[in-house]
């Protein structure tokens, strides 16, 4: 387990493209946090990694978007999901078993769907200074930096 605070929207996002720089293709990252914790945030740094040009922004409504870069990358939220059946039905194990990187908000609600040596938790936590918490479960790759 790996524990990091971000001070800023700006470390997040660094500590996202750290995250990202060392990703394989089938590597899934299950996030976790409230609302306005960083999820997007974090986001934003792995997809500036992986060579993603386009903006990218919360998938609440779309429920999936997919990014070209260096690995297909596919940010999905499942907030509004009633289960799992919910998110199997989406047609999701095509995405998990893949060549890309899927990258899971709100994945609390689906854990016991990702296959736990692909699956790298991270949770984000906000701390009554603004800062944020992030702690990395089942990280296997390099040191992290921000």
């Amino acid at each position: 387990m790996i524990e990091i605070i971000t001070k800023t929207p700006e470390e997040t996002i660094k500590l996202g493209y750290s995250i990202g720089s060392q990703l394989h293709k089938g590597d899934i990252i299950a996030l976790q946090g409230t609302l306005a914790a960083g999820k997007t945030t974090i986001t934003k740094g792995i997809a500036d990694a992986l060579a993603v040009t386009e903006s990218v922004t919360s998938p609440t409504f779309t429920l999936i978007s997919e990014y070209e870069g260096r690995l297909p990358v596919y940010h999905m939220d499942v907030y509004r999901l009633d289960g799992i059946d919910d998110f199997l039905n989406l047609g999701v194990e095509e995405l998990l078993y893949g060549d890309g990187i899927c990258i899971i908000e709100w994945s609390e609600k689906i854990l016991s769907e990702l296959p736990p040596e692909k699956t790298i938790i991270i949770k984000l936590e906000v701390k009554k200074d603004n800062t944020r918490q992030i702690t990395i479960n089942n990280w296997k790759y390099g040191v992290l930096t921000l």
